[in-house]
């Protein structure tokens, strides 16, 4: 028994310990807006998703993959050429420099002719290079084609919800324009609100409410748009205040998708807000107004601009 009684504490801090590392080395921070989430217990493999990895990296990340990949395959396959007895002619110093250039000339398929295969143990690695650069080409081309096709909607959303009386009613605004001047036809908004509840069990969790918008549809988004949000007693944003909305840890989400009549396709955008960045009792600078020629103009350098009122 002393024995026993020994070995089990001894055993669960053994375990307890390597419950602590996994957890520790499967943790990872989610952005979500402007808040950030420590997520942990799902440990993904990096290569089961690679193809979301590579889609969703920003631009620099993936080029400099992709060449650390290609530098890979060479070192590589030229040190499988550099073990062989002489399997490359014209080979002057026979150097390991020399097959890590003759394995870019075949991986890429460049092949400029002045060495080439002249064993069966050369031409055997040169045709499972020449294979795996026919694979990892055409897997790249689909890559990049699928970044540069991706749609996006390039929508400038003001830096600050404002909340204001209009209409002789309180009413959250958000502003938003089309940054292409293009149009986006049937463009359709959507407005979320996130908070912290407290059930009647005492428990706390976060849930999301749908504002509705006095006109969620517009037949063509080229330049602005504001969206209003009527606070009634049927808001959830109803008799709160500023305060109220921090010590909820309240958020709002605005979606905006359409159809962009240029590139053919859906495009999506969304723009989340916090707390601190919504303004009581404060309203957008107008941005419309007439040049000395009498069209329209609108002044987008003062988009974000709001005044008390």
């Amino acid at each position: 028994m002393p024995l026993r009684a020994k070995v089990v504490p001894e055993n669960r801090k053994q375990t307890k310990e390597a419950q602590e590392m996994i957890r520790g080395q499967s943790e990872q921070v989610i952005r979500l807006g402007g808040r950030e989430i420590v997520t942990e217990g799902m440990r993904l493999n990096f290569w089961a998703d690679i193809s979301h990895r590579c889609m969703t990296a920003s631009w620099p990340s993936f080029i400099l993959g992709a060449a650390v990949v290609f530098l890979a395959f060479n070192a590589v396959f030229g040190l499988l050429y550099f073990i062989g007895d002489q399997p490359i002619a014209n080979v002057k110093s026979r150097d390991y420099i020399d097959y890590f250039y003759f394995s870019i000339e075949t991986l890429s398929t460049a092949g400029y002719g002045d060495m080439h295969p002249q064993t069966h143990y050369g031409h055997f690695i040169a045709t499972i290079e020449l294979f795996t650069g026919i694979f990892s080409m055409s897997l790249m081309t689909g890559l990049i084609f699928a970044r540069f096709s991706r749609p996006s909607a390039r929508l400038l959303f003001a830096n600050n919800p404002v909340i204001a009386t209009h209409d002789g009613v309180p009413t959250l605004m958000v502003r938003l324009a089309n940054e292409r001047h293009n149009i986006i036809g049937n463009a359709t908004a959507r407005l979320w609100l996130f908070k912290d509840i407290v059930t009647a069990e005492g428990h706390e969790i976060r849930r999301f409410y749908e504002l509705p918008l006095m006109r969620n549809e517009s037949p063509a988004l080229a330049l602005s748009w504001t969206l209003y949000h009527v606070i009634d007693e049927q808001s959830p944003l109803y008799g709160l205040a500023a305060d109220d909305l921090a010590a909820s840890d309240a958020s709002l989400v605005v979606v905006v998708s359409g159809y962009d009549v240029v590139a053919a396709q859906t495009v999506h955008a969304r723009k989340p807000y916090g707390h601190h960045e919504v303004l009581f009792g404060r309203r957008y600078v107008d941005v419309l107004g007439t040049s000395d020629d009498g069209r329209v103009k609108i002044d987008y350098g003062r988009f974000h601009d709001t005044f008390e009122g």
